[in-house]
């Protein structure tokens, strides 16, 4: 690996992307100490605080701690995401964004205009609820127009700042830029929470018990990984044959290929839709004051919130992990059935003369790949759901709380995987070896 990095600093190109890459972070980093004007940060901090929902420790995580402080970058890069996925699901429902998906370079660049546009909207949507929340909770320095229309701008530039640099790194950086953006936010508040768990149960037991501990926190840790790795890498191929076509005196074609289906085809994507859905009442709840009686509303709120699952003292309370788990593996069939189109695959193969050894072309191979990728779905989501509930019955049972979990290790996984994969492809332009190579 070192050699690997070495190898990598002495290409000047690659060399000057990680290290543009790396000063972006930076420069993210410190964006997120800027504190927000108008925001009384302590009082806002200590009522965090004090909230038992996971869904503010969950933002909490992939805003890298700018919410709590709340800091000009306090949204980070939700609302980019939430307007990407809305866009691939609009995609597949609008036929002019289906088309524009299809048009190659120009209509992608069309679509992520509209992407930005879309962020700018959600970006002002949200400010906009959370300025006018937080003034009436008294969580600012004076409520009146002018301060509520600087909170607002200023969350909102710091979203698209975040959007922008992201952009940057992709092109200019080391690639993936939105999701390294993430990356780095979800990372430096796991040396925080890693301090937590050893103080909670590594420091403060005697010499034996405590080492124990920490070995149990250290193989929970690299076995959830593993999972993870597993999970991303995962496939099955598909055995493709082209039929051999003549064309004056040459022959072309016959060539053996493969179609790879990825076992965790929609990645952490269900895992965000079924989190977002079971969160977002408490989320509400949360900004609105409600949600701490004793009454039915707030049963279940403690029913959705992931902080009270497999907790042995409040065991009925752990029926939201079976509903959470119903919902993962929903979206899990959901989102693959409008991003991977069995019957346009078959119909390409057919227009090319490919087929699967042992299927007819056209509606049986159509069939086939539906049948096949049934099961694959199936895998991948009790895959997910597995790395997601491992974090989940640790801090129910042991009462762990810790504000990275299956999704954030998901996410951390998958996106340092693929960036270790697109600085590998650059180097072996140059004959380097790779990082991942054996």
């Amino acid at each position: 690996m070192l050699e690997t990095l070495r190898n990598a600093f002495k290409i000047k190109d690659i060399r000057n992307r990680l290290l543009f890459t790396f000063g972006m972070l930076v420069v993210i980093r410190l964006g997120s100490l800027l504190p927000l004007p108008g925001v009384d940060s302590t009082a806002f901090s200590q009522w965090l605080q004090s909230q038992s929902n996971d869904a503010f420790n969950f933002f909490n995580a992939l805003t890298g701690g700018s919410f709590e402080q709340m800091s000009i970058f306090a949204l980070s890069i939700t609302p980019y995401i939430t307007s990407s996925i809305i866009m691939q699901l609009m995609t597949i429902a609008i036929p002019k964004l289906e088309e524009l998906q299809r048009d190659g370079e120009e209509g992608r660049k069309k679509i992520v205009e509209i992407t930005r546009y879309l962020t700018i909207g959600l970006s002002l949507i949200q400010s906009i609820a959370m300025a006018i929340a937080f003034g009436r909770s008294g969580y600012l320095v004076s409520y009146d127009a002018f301060t509520v229309i600087g909170i607002v701008c200023g969350l909102t530039a710091g979203s698209a700042f975040l959007m922008w640099s992201g952009e940057q790194i992709t092109e200019y950086g080391v690639g993936n830029g939105i999701s390294i953006v993430l990356l780095i936010n979800i990372v430096s508040r796991m040396p925080a929470d890693i301090a937590q768990l050893c103080e909670q149960f590594v420091l403060s037991q005697k010499l034996a018990p405590g080492m124990l501990a920490a070995l149990i926190i250290l193989a929970v840790i690299v076995i959830t990984i593993v999972l993870v790795i597993l999970l991303n890498d995962g496939e099955r191929r598909i055995p493709v044959q082209y039929s051999k076509k003549t064309v004056g005196r040459r022959q072309l074609g016959g060539q053996s290929t493969h179609i790879p289906l990825k076992v965790n085809t929609a990645g952490v994507i269900p895992i965000i839709f079924a989190s977002s859905i079971m969160q977002f009442p408490g989320l509400i709840a949360g900004f609105l004051g409600k949600g701490n009686g004793t009454g039915i509303g707030s049963q279940i709120l403690h029913v959705l919130n992931s902080n009270n699952w497999c907790n042995p003292s409040n065991p009925v309370y752990s029926i939201g992990l079976l509903i959470y788990i119903i919902l993962v593996v929903f979206f899990a069939y959901f989102y693959t059935s409008i991003t991977f189109n069995p019957l346009e695959i078959a119909n390409n193969m057919k227009k090319a003369g490919g087929f699967i050894p042992g299927i007819r072309p056209g509606k049986p191979t159509s069939d086939y790949l539906k049948s096949i990728l049934g099961y694959i779905i199936f895998i991948g989501a009790v895959g997910l759901i597995i790395v997601a509930v491992i974090p989940i019955f640790f801090n129910g049972w042991f009462n762990a709380n810790v504000s990275f979990g299956g999704t954030s290790l998901i996410i951390i996984v998958g996106v340092i995987l693929e960036t270790l994969k697109q600085i590998e492809a650059r180097m072996q332009e140059r004959h380097h070896r790779g990082f991942l190579t054996k």
